[in-house]
């Protein structure tokens, strides 16, 4: 049996300070993965869906798909949308579905204040036997699957203007207790799965350099627990139609990305890292993206950091 509370701790470790959240590279394309607060920011009907892939050839690895929609409504005085994630990391799937609606505060004619909360439902699975235990005899309850359900709630703020962004957000307010595996062998120790306040804050900046060239540097800071984390982009937009960037995220390595306007309403985003030192042993990751933007203008993306 210290085999199998061995393997349990070590899901709880993986899955509470290593990477709980869905990870993503090209968050800076579609806030609303990180920040309920960005809700009808793109000052129009926008949709996207995405799909990662972490370190490809790494058995268990994430994979996270990812669907999105909102607009603003009422005098774009108010933003609403749905988002819906489907993220699977090793013996653990989930399938969650979150309402958000935000008020947008217009400050001046060039600045706008978004406030926003989502709410979910989150369905987990897990599928123990996808683990290979060490041990003759298991507990019946890791021989079945489980199948437990819990409320998120998630809120943040994301003030934008024409040439910059900041968002604060933080996710599972709540901290629901997902799963609790309780043995009965005396002196044993519960295995809890329970989701942890994820603390993130963005910023970019878009410097024009001329009518066809923008420099548009981003950072992300992530924080669970005492736990930091930190993405630093530098992006470049060219000819009012194709985005290119490198990112390095601390602790893991380098990573590239592009976002390219097939026309004025449909942009594709892809993204490759594969880490340096240890990290590299993982594998590489993919991330595709496909975007919908109904109300885009192209004359708008040369100074509009949303546009992104």
């Amino acid at each position: 049996m210290k085999k199998l509370f061995t393997l349990l701790s070590l899901m709880g470790f993986l899955a509470g300070k290593a990477q709980q959240d869905a990870q993503y590279n090209l968050y800076q394309f579609n806030q609303m993965v990180i920040n309920p607060g960005y809700a009808g920011a793109r000052d129009g009907l926008a949709a996207t869906v995405s799909t990662r892939k972490q370190w490809v050839g790494f058995d268990g690895a994430p994979q996270t798909t990812c669907f999105s929609v909102h607009s603003p409504i009422v005098k774009k005085n108010v933003g609403v949308g749905l988002t819906v994630v489907n993220d699977i990391m090793g013996p653990r799937n989930v399938i969650a579905a979150y309402g958000n609606a935000a008020y947008i505060l217009k400050i001046d004619r060039k600045t706008k204040l978004g406030f926003g909360l989502n709410a979910g439902y989150n369905r987990y699975q897990f599928n123990f036997s996808k683990i290979n235990f060490k041990e003759g005899e298991v507990p019946s309850q890791l021989m079945q699957n489980q199948t437990p359900s819990a409320l998120d709630i998630n809120a943040g703020m994301y003030l934008r203007s024409t040439k910059y962004f900041v968002g604060l957000s933080a996710t599972h307010l709540n901290n629901p207790n997902v799963y609790t595996y309780a043995p009965v062998v005396a002196g044993g120790n519960d295995f809890k799965y329970r989701l942890k306040t994820h603390l993130f804050l963005t910023a970019g900046y878009s410097f024009i350099i001329d009518k066809n060239t923008v420099f548009a540097p981003t950072i992300l800071m992530k924080q669970v627990g005492n736990n930091f984390g930190l993405d630093l982009n530098l992006n470049f937009f060219l000819h009012k139609k194709l985005w290119l960037g490198a990112f390095y995220r601390a602790g893991y390595g380098p990573g590239m990305l592009f976002q390219y306007y097939m026309s004025d309403h449909f942009r594709i985003a892809y993204s490759y890292d594969s880490g340096i030192s240890d990290s590299r042993r993982l594998g590489g990751s993919h991330e595709l993206m496909l975007g919908y933007d109904l109300a885009a203008k192209k004359t708008s993306r040369l100074i509009n950091p949303r546009f992104l």
